[in-house]
């Protein structure tokens, strides 16, 4: 086997520490981006609690707005606007809480044929539905005043 001499020793080394320094880069890079997926990860977990316990009140208080019924699509695309996005997610996920909601006797449906497609479920708010709405609204401004308040001060 052939020794090498010093320079080209030092020129392997030099390789060898120059991948290390690069191989290293890289799993930090791999941990940061590990870090970032679990982070959000978490946010995206969050998110969807957070969504699960006010969908039916954003709802309500969508058709409570609304001068006429509406469907499953004119729903979701007014919650989304009026909530500017942070209330969008999956249009299917809305169709189970309206159907809780009906179950609840707090909005009624009907069915309409449509120019284009099946028909379409047409969602209207009852006199209940307006009557939870109020109670419903009072529990989330004072659960939201509370959370704001333990909130306060603790991200500076």
């Amino acid at each position: 086997m052939r020794r090498l001499s010093t320079p080209d020793r030092l020129r392997n080394d030099y390789r060898h520490i120059h991948y290390s320094q690069v191989m290293d880069r890289v799993l930090v890079d791999l941990a940061a981006e590990a870090d970032m997926s679990e982070a959000e990860a978490s946010l995206k977990k969050f998110q969807k609690e957070l969504s699960t316990g006010t969908v039916s009140l954003a709802l309500l208080a969508v058709l409570a707005r609304a001068r006429e019924p509406l469907y499953g699509y004119l729903i979701a695309k007014r919650l989304e606007r009026i909530g500017e996005g942070a209330l969008s997610g999956k249009q299917s996920a809305l169709y189970p809480v309206l159907r809780n909601l009906e179950a609840a006797g707090l909005l009624e449906s009907h069915m309409e044929p449509s120019v284009a497609g099946p028909p379409r479920r047409y969602y209207r708010i009852t006199a209940q539905g307006r009557q939870a709405l109020g109670q419903w609204v009072a529990a989330w401004r004072a659960t939201r005043d509370s959370v704001d308040s333990v909130l306060e001060g603790a991200i500076e």
